[in-house]
């Protein structure tokens, strides 16, 4: 699984990247907690999402936001985060010319990032949201969503509560042509501590259902 650095709008950005298999895999992006609370791409729950998107066959790439790890750059309350998920899906795709299909994924502050990458963003066919902090952060730019994805969620998370997260499910089902699976992890707090596998197998399954491609890219666990 290579280090790999790629410019961003104020400077180096830094990632890891696991390649995928077959004939132009399908890719996924992979995004961080807020950077103001510790949020870092080795985040654990960052990390088994991209660990399982690795195994289902995509080429994976997950990266710090500006002023992270080796990232440059300072915090930039969402804008700038958002130009910097353009940047490393800019990459993703350069090394991928013609992927059969590309994805999102975001924990929390990322998959509020997530969001706005994928109403920006067309040729991203689905999304997964871990976690989306609706009761932070304004979602109503999803108007209307333009994808179908997975939402996940603990039922005993204190940082988002569940029926925040519901509501903003509620909204998203209600529009038409697309279609939000969304899970409840029981006894999963923030973090899905003692969850992750759990986690893990959710995203696995919803994948396998999702994406055709799937069947002949099968990969091996990413370091």
């Amino acid at each position: 699984m290579p280090d790999v650095i790629f410019p961003g709008p104020e400077g180096r950005l830094e990632g890891r990247y696991q390649h995928g298999r077959g004939e132009k895999p399908p890719i996924a992006l992979m995004m961080h907690p807020h950077p103001q609370h510790g949020g870092t791409m080795n985040n654990k729950v960052v990390y088994n999402i991209y660990q399982t998107f690795a195994r289902q066959g995509f080429s994976v790439l997950r990266f710090n936001f500006r002023g992270v790890g080796r990232s440059q750059g300072e915090f930039d309350r969402g804008e700038g985060e958002l130009s910097d998920a353009a940047s490393a899906l800019d990459w993703l795709q350069t090394y991928n010319p013609g992927s059969s299909s590309c994805w999102i994924a975001g924990f929390s502050f990322g998959a509020w990032i997530g969001m706005q990458l994928l109403m920006r963003r067309p040729e991203i066919n689905g999304f997964i949201s871990v976690a989306p902090p609706a009761n932070m952060f304004d979602f109503t730019f999803l108007a209307p969503c333009p994808a179908s994805g997975l939402i996940l969620q603990g039922d005993k998370d204190d940082v988002v509560p569940e029926p925040s997260v519901q509501k903003l499910v509620n909204k998203l089902s209600q529009q038409r042509d697309i279609t939000v699976d969304y899970r409840i992890v029981q006894a999963a707090n923030h973090f899905f501590t003692h969850k992750l596998d759990e986690l893990n197998e959710n995203i696995a399954d919803y994948l396998q259902s999702n994406v055709p491609e799937l069947a002949d890219t099968a990969a091996d666990p990413a370091d």
